[in-house]
């Protein structure tokens, strides 16, 4: 079989495999979400790819080489975000959203840091201070795509969801800087030395040029959008922008010694921000560019769950401190949401349930992992227990997403049509 063949091979196996299972996951009322991440397991090289049979799984190999699906699914699911920042809806809920996403991203490193600090200090050997240092910050970061994947498949609506997605939003800026910042101090502590320029300068440089990228790229995309009227040339021009955007953000330089980077996420939901503020016909556009990424994010969420690597619960130690550091996280996301909300006057289901719809871990997450592979044997510590600790999260937390925001009234499930079902009844009334 020819490698294009392969490809092809695979990628339809993780889409069918992912559509299969979402079918069983509706019968038990589990997300979709869900159903695509474990999917990815069960074909991934954990389960089915393991025998190495064409046609049944998806190897090691295989998923080294659909790393372009994942930066290409972030960045549509960060240019979607950027829609949640409209002028008219921030005069609303900017200010809560703002303190609520700060606040309840900095308690969770606080709460975290303690936590894992303590454990430090109880098996020094298995959990060094660095690594404890680092996966605090991890814990920052929230799952914008299956939180965005829950509100779409749902049609969740409400002040809880209002206020979720600009939260979820701030939420990776704000961890952005933060694990920036406790990577430089753990460095310093790993190599003796302390480096300004890293823990400060470049996170900021980072912050700072990823925006910049987004406003420019969104002012040209809304100059080009006027120059095409049919539906099926402007979807076009969206999805070049958007995939030209992350092409630009991929780009790294060093500049007098400071190196110099771009977040695809910041800067793609800075291109959706620029573009829905400015363009009369943004939410028509925003809209099709949604059904046109729909098999996109399939593949990318099966193929995330294929990536989860089981092979971290066989070190007691990963489990331990990956237990302590999944029920810290989680306390300190749910009681710096609600303490936040409470300060910012918020609707009573905003304080109650929106620390639940943060536990959701993935993609950002994961590469703060890959980045802190760079301390040696404590940057591996890290990427164990943040493995260790997505594949708890994404599996349990978009199914507790669902829960809270249907709690909250932002999901009501009596009177849903399918679209199979709304066609044929359009169709029996003509």
């Amino acid at each position: 079989m020819t490698q294009t063949a392969s490809i092809f091979l695979s990628l339809s196996i993780a889409l069918l495999a992912g559509l299969l299972l979402s079918r069983l996951a509706k019968l038990v009322k589990l997300p979709a979400v869900t159903a695509y991440l474990i999917a990815g397991v069960l074909i991934g090289p954990f389960v089915l790819g393991a025998l190495n049979i064409p046609g049944i799984g998806i190897t090691s190999e295989q998923i080294e080489g659909f790393g372009i699906i994942a930066d290409l699914a972030l960045g549509f699911i960060a240019f979607s975000m950027g829609n949640e920042f409209r002028l008219s809806q921030l005069k609303k809920i900017g200010k809560q959203a703002t303190v609520i996403g700060v606040v309840q991203a900095i308690f969770t490193t606080i709460v975290v840091d303690v936590a894992l600090i303590g454990l430090h200090f109880l098996m020094p050997d298995k959990l060094t201070l660095p690594a404890a240092i680092v996966l605090a910050s991890v814990a920052t970061a929230t799952a914008p795509a299956a939180t965005l994947m829950v509100v779409k498949q749902y049609k969740a609506k409400g002040p809880v969801t209002d206020v979720l997605l600009p939260v979820v939003a701030l939420d990776d800026a704000v961890g952005l800087v933060v694990f920036a910042i406790s990577f430089g101090i753990a460095k310093s502590l790993s190599t003796g030395t302390v480096d300004i320029v890293s823990i400060v300068l470049e996170p900021l440089l980072e912050i700072v040029l990823s925006l910049a990228l987004g406003f420019i790229m969104g002012l040209l995309f809304t100059l080009c959008e006027r120059y095409f009227h049919s539906r099926s040339k402007r979807m076009a021009v969206s999805v070049t922008f958007v995939m030209l955007t992350v092409a630009l953000s991929c780009l790294r330089f060093d500049v007098f010694g400071i190196h110099v980077g771009f977040s695809s996420l910041l800067a793609c939901m800075m291109l959706g921000t620029v573009f829905c503020n400015f363009c009369e016909v943004s939410e028509e556009l925003m809209d099709r560019a949604d059904r046109w990424t729909t098999p996109v994010l399939i593949l990318f969420f099966v193929i995330s769950g294929a990536e989860l690597e089981l092979s971290v619960f066989a070190d007691w130690a990963v489990v331990v401190v990956g237990i302590v550091y999944i029920i810290s996280r989680s306390i300190g996301k749910y009681y710096g949401a609600n303490i936040s909300a409470k300060m910012t006057k918020c609707d009573p289901n905003i304080v109650k349930y929106l620390g639940i719809t943060l536990l959701p871990q993935a993609g950002v997450a994961l590469g703060m992992a890959m980045k802190a592979v760079e301390l040696g044997p404590d940057g591996a510590i890290v990427r164990n227990i943040t493995l260790f600790a997505v594949l708890i999260y994404e599996i349990v937390g978009p199914f507790l997403t669902k829960i809270a925001l249907t709690k909250a009234g932002d999901i009501k499930e009596e009177g849903r049509k399918s679209a199979r079902e709304e066609h044929l009844a359009s169709k029996a009334k003509k």
